[in-house]
């Protein structure tokens, strides 16, 4: 994968993107009516106040006069409350003035032990509780053992995989299947210390993976989309791109009929407008490999973000016919320097074993913390897969506000060779 200009694909969506209603704050938790204990972890984002950008946000709680203020779009803070009910006062104002406000109320069951004990503290879910999959997960640590927290994260009953984020507070989506569960929810100090708390649920079921306001951009496969060789792929390729009404899902399916030498990728790219301060992500879309997947190595599903600070997040996902795995990227190196690589998860995928002439639906979830990106699953025909990998992924690119979804066809040998992919019902939601 090769980082791209915004300049090279249509604009087309910037008046078509799903954008949330004027004025409106968007709380992701604690939820309203909900139980806690004291503190919880607060994160919520406005992209716009009445019509105008979002300077900045804050928050205050009952009839206090005195609001915390946080410059930007999106808000992560740890809250502390008395036992009992409260209302939290979520603020944003607009760069000309406007003011807007969403009100949570929650009640505080109890104060942590997390200030005496050193250990994690989790508002949500409460231990021995019963909840639908995915359930948001929100922990905060400002100390490990003595020590300044470093890092956080969690795992999964008897999991190898941890999920960290480099902060003092966690707030995440998990998903899993029904039945019990043990969440892991792990801190580690600036010294070496490590600590745990671990959660007990049930889970009884799963609710939609996209919450019900969500932005949801439907169909996007019938957009402009632009074809370009990856240089930083080997070899060459030359691609083509169009709709057609068969094979497809919807009537309007998006044909890629792509031609490699000596192992080239190519790239199909569309521009989804702006969206600086959505966290949360599913790529939703149906494949279909027509007559061979022989030539076909990597099938690359990705999604770029250019956030509030004006830099790219970068959303690198791909079913990897080299490895038999879903890959994710990370930037290894820094913004201004990076080193963009792949990485293998566990979770197994091969291109060329996927059924031909047949429809494949894949949805990827992943959400950010700032630039830390959380890969938190892939489900491909029906069967989810559980990555739960958090890495660094933020660059400086130079982009203006935008997003944009690709797809990415890569050869498989070191001669030449062909493929016809379709895509159809493309969804890209985000909260």
């Amino acid at each position: 994968m090769k980082f791209f200009s915004p300049l090279s694909i249509g604009a087309s969506l910037l008046a078509c993107a799903a954008v949330p209603a004027l004025g409106a704050v968007t709380v992701s938790s604690p939820g309203n009516a909900s139980f806690v204990t004291s503190p919880f972890t607060l994160t919520a984002s406005a992209s716009s106040c009445s019509g105008q950008a979002t300077s900045t946000m804050g928050y205050s709680l009952d009839s206090s006069a005195s609001t915390t203020v946080v410059n930007g779009a999106y808000i992560q803070e740890s809250v502390s409350a008395g036992a009992g009910g409260h209302t939290l006062h979520v603020k944003s104002w607009g760069t000309k003035g406007a003011s807007c406000v969403a009100d949570v109320a929650v009640t505080v069951t109890a104060a942590s032990s997390e200030a005496s004990s050193g250990e994690p503290s989790v508002g949500a879910p409460a231990n021995g509780s019963t909840v639908t999959s995915p359930f948001t997960l929100s922990a905060s640590a400002s100390s490990c053992s003595g020590q300044t927290t470093s890092a956080m994260g969690y795992s999964l009953d008897g999991s190898s995989s941890t999920a960290i984020v480099d902060s003092t507070m966690l707030s995440t989506s998990v998903s899993t299947g029904t039945g019990g569960h043990t969440v892991h929810v792990k801190a580690w100090g600036d010294k070496g210390a490590s600590c745990d708390t671990d959660v007990a649920v049930t889970v009884s079921g799963t609710s939609s993976s996209t919450p019900s306001d969500a932005s949801n951009l439907s169909s996007v496969q019938t957009l402009g989309w632009s074809a370009e060789h990856d240089s930083g792929t080997q070899g060459s390729s030359s691609g083509w791109t169009g709709v057609t009404g068969s094979p497809s899902r919807s009537g309007s399916a998006r044909q890629f009929s792509t031609s490699y030498s000596y192992y080239g990728g190519e790239r199909y790219s569309v521009s989804l407008g702006d969206d600086i301060s959505a966290t949360n992500f599913v790529y939703d879309a149906w494949l279909y490999i027509q007559n061979s997947s022989s030539d076909i190595a990597n099938v690359e599903m990705d999604l770029n973000q250019v956030i509030g600070n004006g830099q790219v997040v970068i959303f690198g996902f791909q079913c990897d016919g080299w490895s038999g795995t879903w890959d994710y990227t990370a930037n290894k190196g820094s913004p201004s320097s990076p080193n963009d690589e792949w990485i293998h998860s566990g979770a197994k995928c091969n291109p060329r074993s996927w059924s031909l002439n047949t429809w494949h639906h894949v949805q990827i979830a992943y959400s950010r913390n700032g630039g830390t990106v959380t890969y938190q699953y892939v489900t491909l025909d029906g069967d989810q897969q559980n990555i739960y990998a958090s890495v660094s992924s933020l660059f400086d690119l130079g982009w203006g506000p935008m997003m944009s979804a690709q797809v990415q066809i890569d050869g498989q040998t070191s001669g030449s060779g062909s493929s016809n992919v379709y895509l159809d019902d493309l969804t890209i939601s985000r909260w």
